[in-house]
């Protein structure tokens, strides 16, 4: 049961301790934040969401200049100074007292937190041999739910107080974590920066590998598709706890028990259900079959607001968490092969970066979106969810494919050039009358 709590020695369990340790800061932080703004800070709820939604736009806007920034400067480097970055914005939301304030430690922190996130994946590719990767990232994502689990309970002391202290300390913890997650990075090895390389022309697929990652067609059309995959993520948030409360006979506080079984779940096993994806053609399955478990938990929460018995609705609130947590494993496992085996090699940080902003974007958008679908339109709603899950998941499939192709194509075109390099570099110089050095 406990394999998926614990990675090989060596680099994979540093990466996994540094996620480990800062998500516990985020944990905390996340049950303290809106209380803390609100109740402590002392601005309106209005202001508090503006603010925090301007900073994720911060950090959507500047996400792929910094994961280029990683490739170009070294990611471990790149990671550390944003780590450090999150620490100090972390701590400065103790000392504000107005909006302005507000919106740019806001701001300095999204900003911080996702530059940092993808250098770390970029890390992760350097560190990790390449069929190794997914499984690294298993080990990740784990000690990130254990991370987050332990974090909200501590979160939860902090509110059982209801103090400006109390707050402070909540505050204080997660500016730590984040400085000790970037000294446990900075003891890992070293991975050389990737020297900037001209950008060849476009290929007959569209692609152009070797330019930005908005050059690359299939890689952008593949972000966008997983962006909708990921409106899963903001559903027990947001969704859930309206739907419990406004269309089930169910009691809200059933919410903290799907919770707990969708963090406790995903840190036990997402490495084991991960050991299913070892190419591309196992992540466009895995997309594909997590995406028909996730249609089928909108169905069972579909069905929950049919009758009065609060013993259904449970049941099938509860049946339908079970199959979302096993249908985001197997769409986490796809998705991390496909996004990290299509990224050409010393592009990690920028196309993850890029990549990951799909889950910015989720949480942006999500609640707006899945409020309007759900809790306005009821069972309709959640059907039509889940068949959105399985229409993008089978688009999926031919767009990896498309990129797979780009990728090869590209990587000939490099071993090309390499090999018309290394002839030109050998060829006698004119100049010197035919003789070679």
């Amino acid at each position: 049961m406990f394999k998926g709590l614990i990675p090989p020695p060596g680099p994979p369990r540093g990466l996994a301790l540094a996620q480990l340790v800062c998500r516990l800061g985020d944990g905390a932080y996340n049950i303290c934040a809106a209380l803390f703004f609100t109740r402590i800070v002392g601005l309106s709820p209005f202001e508090m969401s503006l603010g925090l939604t301007i900073g994720w736009s911060a950090a959507l806007v500047l996400s792929v200049p910094l994961g280029h920034l990683a490739d170009r400067a070294g990611p471990r480097g790149t990671a550390v100074v944003l780590f450090v970055s999150a620490a100090l914005s972390i701590l400065s939301f103790t000392f504000v007292s107005s909006f302005v304030p507000f919106v740019l430690a806001s701001c300095a922190y999204a900003v911080s937190q996702r530059g940092g996130f993808a250098a770390e994946q970029a890390l992760v590719a350097g560190l990790v041999p390449k069929d190794q990767v997914t499984r690294v990232r298993a080990y990740v994502q784990s000690s990130f739910n254990a991370g987050m689990t332990i974090g909200a309970g501590l979160g939860g002391l902090v509110l059982l107080f209801d103090t400006r202290a109390a707050y402070y300390a909540a505050f204080a913890l997660n500016s730590v974590v984040f400085l000790v997650s970037a000294w446990i990075l900075r003891r890992l090895p070293a991975v050389a920066p990737r020297p900037a390389a001209p950008a060849g022309p476009a290929d007959a697929s569209g692609g152009r590998r070797d330019g930005s990652v908005f050059r690359d067609a299939p890689y952008v059309v593949l972000s966008v598709l997983n962006t909708f995959l990921l409106l899963y993520v903001p559903l027990i948030a947001v969704a859930l706890p309206l739907w419990i409360s406004e269309h089930t006979s169910a009691p809200v506080s059933l919410l903290s028990v799907m919770l707990m079984l969708n963090t406790v779940v995903v840190a036990l096993f997402q490495v084991r259900v991960s050991e299913g994806v070892k190419d591309l053609a196992g992540a466009a399955r895995y997309l594909i079959l997590g995406s028909f478990l996730l249609a089928a938990a909108c169905v069972a929460f579909a069905f929950s607001a049919a009758g009065d018995s609060a013993w259904t609705a449970g049941v099938l609130l509860v049946a339908g968490a079970g199959l979302m947590v096993v249908g985001e494993m197997m769409q986490a496992a796809g998705e991390w092969e496909a996004s990290f085996g299509l990224a050409p090699k010393g592009k990690t940080g920028q196309y993850q970066a890029f990549f990951g902003n799909g889950i910015t974007v989720s949480e942006m958008l999500g609640p707006l979106v899945l409020t309007g679908l759900i809790v306005y339109w009821g069972p309709p709603g959640w059907i039509l969810l889940g068949v959105m899950f399985v229409v993008v998941s089978f688009a999926m499939k031919p767009v990896i494919s498309w990129g797979a192709r780009v990728r090869d194509e590209k990587e000939a075109r490099q071993r090309e050039g390499e090999a018309h390099r290394t002839l030109d570099t050998a060829a006698p110089d004119p100049a010197r009358g035919g003789q070679g050095t």
